[in-house]
């Protein structure tokens, strides 16, 4: 059935109202900025959680901010970038799988990401949608490609997956598909996703990184000064063993 395109006016916009949306657009970070948060695809689905502003204010900018409901994540829309591309919903329900059924996608998941390495790309803060992804944009584009989705960011998708310990030097304990996440003691800022004999495929930037989507190396397995860089900075690593289900889970 296809999609049914619908005009509204801000007073349809009601908070805690739920929507489809047909078209690929972007979230942005705050109100009163363009910066980009996150590209959301087509056939996303949205919770509206502010009322639209329908006055002078300056400060809207015509934003109105909302709950993407596949991940929890919260952004603005442009009202100007929904019209004619939201169709009301009733009701959203999460798709969960369970740990087996995880598990015997991982192989899928990762000829994904290889794939999508074969494209010419760079790294995009806030790309999800491809062919240009930042680091948890990549990882979440590819579970969501097989039905699993994940949190939206690094940080996020640490704190939802199993910890997995490992040791880095024997590799003992981490297999194919799981996630290994970067950054500092306080918090973790990069996420790769492992493929197996010390690499792992990420997308990593212009300065310290590749400036889109490569294979790096954990330590003794590359001596590459990326390689380096990111292993230096290794948190540790986590299984995706579940799918968002709607409820929040961070601290």
């Amino acid at each position: 059935m296809s999609l049914v395109k619908i005009a509204w006016d801000e007073k349809s916009l009601t908070y805690g109202s739920l929507w489809l949306l047909n078209n690929n657009i972007h979230g942005y970070e705050h109100i009163d900025s363009d910066l980009l948060a996150t590209e959301v695809i087509s056939g996303r689905k949205f919770e509206i959680i502010t009322q639209a502003k329908t006055d002078s204010d300056s400060l809207y900018k015509g934003k109105i901010k909302v709950r993407l409901l596949e991940d929890g994540y919260t952004c603005y829309f442009k009202l100007q970038d929904l019209i004619g591309h939201i169709e009301s919903i009733q009701n959203w329900k999460p798709k969960l799988l369970t740990k087996a059924q995880i598990k015997e996608k991982l192989p899928k998941i990762l000829r994904w990401v290889e794939k999508a390495s074969t494209v010419p790309n760079y790294y995009l803060w806030g790309g999800t949608k491809g062919p240009n992804y930042d680091c948890s944009g990549l990882v979440q584009a590819a579970f969501s490609s097989e039905g699993i989705w994940l949190p939206r960011d690094a940080y996020q998708q640490e704190q939802f997956c199993t910890k997995v310990e490992f040791n880095p030097k024997t590799l003992g304990a981490i297999c194919l598909g799981d996630l290994l996440f970067f950054g500092e003691r306080e918090r973790c800022t990069h996420v790769g996703l492992y493929k197996g004999g010390g690499a792992y495929w990420h997308s990593s930037g212009a300065e310290d990184g590749r400036n889109g989507i490569g294979i790096d190396y954990l330590n003794g397995q590359n001596t590459n000064v990326i390689s380096s860089n990111y292993f230096s900075k290794l948190r540790g690593a986590a299984r995706v063993e579940r799918c968002y289900n709607g409820q929040s889970f961070l601290n």
